[in-house]
């Protein structure tokens, strides 16, 4: 095992009615907000309502910024940053899933050491604050709302790139599963495939950290078990919580201390050059990816497969057959397995590569050449 330090400073709420009491915490961290949204679902679904009303309730004025896109782009980070200083915010509420809470923590730390956004995420610039984020989260899928992380892309410089640093984990979030439960059939199918994905990279990770394995593996294996169930009943609100819980211990540092970091990240760094390209569904991508990256890898990752299969099911698996495991359930729970499924034609891959080579797309542990790119897209 390595060694290590835990670290989650982010205060989680979870619950039925929790966001309602919310008014009872806010009031510490200033007196006027920005609440940030996606596009029509908060207002909708009256999220965006309750939320505003628990800050109401609290005296804090606040104002809105909405419309960040799925795939968020730095451009709305920018916008958003000059309202920020426009209106002299304190701290910064994010409604809704991953994209809305990582474009929320990349304008909070450019507002607060008034930087350029895209610097901030390509690590030119020295951060030493951030404005304090509040979150509601109404996806489960990313993990975002209890770590460090954040994911941005640029249309100028051709990028969707990850950026991780203390200063980005949300003081508080509040998960109330029923805010969940309006999700689509499809977007719950994305991102059951996300959260499994963050599992595995966290498995993938440099190190040897037997708990940590027993604990990705209790993980998948809640997923396996709630995930299906859940989509033949969406509106079942324990079977929502028990979904949105193995999101959050997806990414927040549960699954991958004892290892020399938070995960391989190859595959992500795969997928994010799909989406970018394509606009795909992030969870849709990383479905795809990992199976080509588990085959293609297989030879060098072989041992760690087997153990896979062993921890998810009490019985000694091979390599092939614990990706097996994976790829049944991918298609028992309709998450795509295949590009065509993505609707991404083969002749797209001469693009595909090209960006890969671009963004020089690799693991943290298991490094990948060009060669590797053509052999984990054929798979694909």
């Amino acid at each position: 095992m390595e060694n290590f330090t835990a670290y989650n400073p982010t205060k989680l709420h979870f619950g039925k009615n929790i966001v309602e009491t919310m008014h009872t915490r806010v009031g510490i961290y200033g007196k006027k907000a920005l609440v940030i949204y996606g596009k029509e679902s908060a207002k909708k679904y009256g999220f965006f309502e309750k939320v505003t009303n628990q800050l109401t309730k609290a005296n804090i004025e606040f104002v809105e910024f909405g419309g960040i896109k799925p795939n968020p782009v730095i451009d709305d980070v920018n916008k958003a940053v000059e309202l920020c200083k426009k209106e002299q915010i304190d701290f910064i509420v994010a409604v809704g899933g991953g994209s809305v809470i990582d474009s929320a923590k990349i304008i909070a730390i450019a507002y607060a050491n008034n930087e350029d956004a895209w610097e901030i995420m390509k690590y030119k610039v020295k951060t030493t604050k951030s404005t304090p984020i509040i979150v509601v989260l109404t996806l489960a899928a990313t993990g975002t709302e209890m770590n460090g992380a954040a994911v941005v892309q640029n249309h100028e410089t051709h990028e969707k790139i990850g950026y991780v640093n203390e200063l980005n984990y949300p003081k508080e979030s509040f998960l109330d599963p029923d805010f969940t439960i309006t999700v689509s059939k499809e977007n719950t199918i994305y991102g059951i495939a996300d959260m499994i994905a963050h599992s595995l990279e966290s498995y993938f990770a440099e190190g040897e950290a037997d708990l940590s394995d027993r604990l990705v593996a209790a993980n998948i294996n809640e997923i396996f078990e709630a995930g299906p169930e859940l989509l033949k009943n969406l509106e079942n609100y324990d079977l929502r919580a028990r979904i949105l819980w193995a999101s959050t211990v997806a990414l927040n540092g549960t699954l991958y201390s004892g290892r020399k970091s938070s995960g391989d990240w190859g595959v992500h760094s795969i997928g994010h050059v799909m989406s970018y390209l394509f606009d795909t569904a992030h969870g849709a991508t990383l479905s795809v990816t990992f199976l080509a990256w588990m085959k293609h890898l297989k030879p060098r990752i072989e041992k760690r497969l087997e153990k896979l299969g062993y921890l998810l099911t009490g019985e000694e698996k091979t390599a092939d057959e614990t990706i097996k495991i994976f790829e049944s359930f991918f298609k028992k729970i309709g998450a795509p397995t295949v590009l065509e499924e993505l609707e991404i034609c083969r002749t797209d891959m001469a693009a595909i590569k090209k960006y890969l080579i671009h963004t020089k797309a690799s693991g943290m542990h298991y490094k990948l050449e060009e060669d590797d790119y053509d052999k984990i897209l054929r798979l694909m």
